[in-house]
This record gives C-alpha cells, sequence and structure tokens, in this order.
C-alpha cells in the first residue's frame, strides 16, 4: 500500500479517499499553469484538490473553485483545503462541469483541468477509478464548450493530456474559438518521446508559444534543471 499523503512544502495532500493518487501530471499542470493576473480560478476535476492548492499558493489573493463529481474526493479535497493555509480561498463543490453554475455568474480568468484521457478503452471495474481515467462523463468536447460558457473574454484553459488527445483537442477548441497560445511537449528523459501536452487556450488567435520539458535526467529522481525551477517551490527535495 502507498503513502496515504505527500506532503509538499507548504501543504500536505492526503489521497487515501481518492480513486486517483497524486501524480506527475497534476504537479506539472499546478506549476506550470500562468496565474498572473487571475483573480478567479477554476478547477475542473479537482480529486483531493492538489492543483487548486497549487494554485492557491502561487496566487494567494484568487478566488477558487473546485469542483469534482466523485462524493469521496470532494470530501477528501475539502479536508486538505481546510488543513492548508487557505482554507478561506479555495471551495470544493460536488457538481459536475455540465450542471456547474458559479455564484453571481461569476466567469473566470483560468479554468485549469487535468481531466479524464482514456477513450473507447476498457474500463476498471472500480467505479470511481474509471470515473477518474476515463472520458465518458466529462468527454473532451464538452470540457472545452463548458469552458468557453466560463471564461472571461481574456480567460484561459489549462490541460495536460496524453499527446494524442491533446492535439486532438486542439482542433475541438478551435471549434468553440479558443485557440492554442501555448504548448510545451513534455518528455519523462531525455531522447524519450513526448508523453505529454501542457496546453494552453485562449479567445485570440496568435501564434502559439511552442516548447519542451524533460523531467528527468537519466536517472530516475534526478531531475532536469528546468522541471526543478517549475516544481521547487512545492516538491520537499528540490
Amino acid at each position: 500500500m502507498g503513502n496515504p499523503y505527500f506532503q509538499f512544502k507548504q501543504f500536505t495532500v492526503w489521497h487515501d479517499l481518492c480513486a486517483m493518487k497524486v501524480g506527475i501530471d497534476g504537479v506539472l499542470l499546478g506549476a506550470w499553469a500562468d496565474v498572473q493576473g487571475c483573480r478567479h480560478l477554476l478547477d475542473v476535476g479537482t480529486g483531493s484538490g492538489l492543483i487548486a492548492l497549487m494554485l492557491a499558493q502561487r496566487a494567494p489573493q484568487a478566488r477558487i473553485d473546485a469542483i469534482d463529481i466523485e462524493e469521496s474526493a470532494v470530501r477528501q479535497a475539502r479536508l486538505n483545503v481546510a488543513a492548508s493555509p487557505w482554507a478561506d480561498c479555495i471551495r470544493v463543490w460536488h457538481t459536475p462541469l455540465q450542471h456547474f453554475m458559479p455564484d453571481g455568474g461569476t466567469a473566470y480568468d483560468l479554468l485549469v483541468s487535468n481531466p479524464p484521457f482514456f477513450v473507447h478503452s476498457t474500463h476498471t471495474p472500480i467505479r470511481e477509478r474509471t470515473q477518474a481515467r476515463h472520458a465518458d462523463s466529462l468527454p473532451h468536447e464538452e470540457l472545452i464548450s463548458h469552458a468557453a460558457r466560463l471564461l472571461t473574454p481574456q480567460g484561459r484553459l489549462c490541460i495536460i493530456l496524453p499527446v494524442t488527445e491533446g492535439e486532438r483537442c486542439i482542433g475541438l477548441a478551435a471549434n468553440e474559438g479558443l485557440h492554442c497560445s501555448r504548448r510545451t511537449d513534455v518528455h519523462p528523459k531525455p531522447d524519450a518521446p513526448a508523453k505529454r501536452l501542457l496546453l494552453e487556450f485562449s479567445r485570440t488567435a496568435t501564434f502559439a508559444l511552442h516548447d519542451t520539458l524533460t523531467i528527468e535526467s537519466g536517472t530516475r529522481h534526478q531531475y532536469t534543471p528546468e522541471f526543478t525551477a517549475l516544481a521547487r517551490d512545492f516538491y520537499l527535495k528540490l
């Protein structure tokens, strides 16, 4: 059995109640998403609350809503938020994105999601894990269309996906008037193909900034300088 919690520099994330545990994808997105100038943020599929907590650390003056469809994940996220320094900044809601109506018609400067990404693949026998991993309950088309509904005119959507699904989402987003403004291809180690795409979308059609990020230098847990720079405010040993 793995550790039931993950200790970061400024907060602790318990994940014993969640189907999906703390992982590198969430850390990458929480550290990479641009929070500059953001006052209202939305974390879709918050799970343990990891990304919402990372965003709160980076933008402590912002108001953050975090939503999830799984009751146990919502309970976990609320416990983690309550024990953090940002309990007054984050609200956790038990609701699907498709039904989410923010208080007072709030529009968001930033919407982030580490969404389920398996499409047309074999489901696990555990319902909660299937919901967390498979895009049945939140197809990528619906994530993007509801992001367009909830974002301010200058708002941004930031997601992380495997390469094939991410490239497909670039086309889906364009159909909703959201254009890829930033893309980072994530390689697990040197000379390995990219495994993930970090993608930012906005309503402004512009030339997308495109770069790469390599996580490990070739030796397990020996991180590259660029990953260290991205994650050093969070990982204890960086």
